[in-house]
């Protein structure tokens, strides 16, 4: 037991720090602790838990994507555009899908063949997808979309979002990947020392490569659920996404220096800033203060973590 404890204590910290603030959030409003208020919190939670997934990938491998927004908004518009043109939905759900795995490709190569620091490469992305974005819609938004399509989003079973089960989806198959298979070994080992790793005789090149993809993939996918929520692609959607899936992922306690961290934690954070940001709300809080509330958070998580955090030698 206290072996668990041990191996999960940064977990269970951020999980306690959720549970006092939605009870604070309860002391404070009647409103919050309900059920059709909490599927709320969990359905706005959505589109940032998924992409901090792939953010929390990157980081644990020490790197860092700034274009996950943009790649959302990219690919959330090549597959509206398809489906307007006609073609099938699963066929233009695939579209969009493989516009956000080619970005993070493209993102890994310049980042290991290149040799771009991981914060220039993505920041070029980022641009270079929110231009595409523009370009594809001439600033446009694409809208009007099947119920079927919709039910992405909207659509419940058993009187639970679908978009929130598929958030659970991602999740339960992204903490298998990163804590069963070699794959996540490997994302450990590239982060804790990418030297060292490399002597070991991991290729690191291909699996840093991958680790960009599955973050542009899972950019994208976002870009699909808030498409269907919407009823509509924006060119300009996803801005700042990328910061708050830094902070959920930092604030679930993936360290930044990269070879520590989880999915499940980050699940927490996103949720911590989902909560917080719905009991502002039900409080009046204005969204000037919230902006500030949120990145004192985040300051804190970050401050926490260069804190106690061990120093590597």
């Amino acid at each position: 037991m206290k072996r668990i404890f041990a191996a999960n204590a940064r977990q269970l910290g951020t999980l306690a720090v959720l549970l006092v603030l939605g009870a604070t959030i309860t002391i404070l409003t009647p409103y919050f602790l309900t059920v059709p208020n909490l599927l709320n919190v969990a359905q706005q939670t959505v589109i940032n838990a998924i992409v901090a997934v792939g953010m929390t990938f990157v980081i644990i491998s020490a790197g860092i994507d700034l274009s996950v927004g943009s790649i959302l908004a990219v690919s959330g518009v090549v597959m509206a555009s398809a489906i307007q043109s006609g073609t099938p939905v699963p066929l233009a759900v695939l579209a969009g899908l493989g516009v956000g795995l080619l970005c993070g490709v493209v993102n890994g190569v310049l980042i290991t063949f290149g040799r771009l620091p991981p914060f220039i490469a993505t920041l070029g992305m980022m641009s270079m997808a929110r231009g595409a974005a523009l370009l594809t819609t001439q600033g446009r938004p694409v809208s009007g979309f099947s119920s079927g399509f919709r039910w992405i989003a909207n659509g419940q079973v058993a009187t639970i979002p679908a978009a929130v089960l598929l958030m659970l989806a991602v999740y339960a198959v992204a903490h298998f990947v990163l804590r069963r298979t070699k794959f996540g070994r490997y994302v450990f080992a590239i982060g804790g020392n990418e030297e060292a790793a490399l002597l070991s005789g991991v290729p690191v090149r291909a699996y840093k490569i991958a680790i960009y993809a599955v973050a542009g993939l899972l950019a994208a996918l976002s870009g699909v659920v808030l498409t269907a929520r919407l009823n509509s692609a924006q060119p300009i959607a996803g801005i700042s996404y990328e910061l708050d899936a830094i902070a959920a992922t930092v604030i679930g306690g993936t360290s930044l220096m990269g070879g520590e961290g989880s999915v499940l934690g980050t699940l927490i954070g996103a949720l911590i800033m989902g909560v917080l940001r719905n009991g502002l709300n039900l409080l009046g809080v204005s969204s000037f203060i919230q902006q500030v509330v949120i990145g004192a958070v985040i300051i804190c998580a970050v401050l926490l973590d260069t804190v106690f955090r061990p120093r590597k030698r």
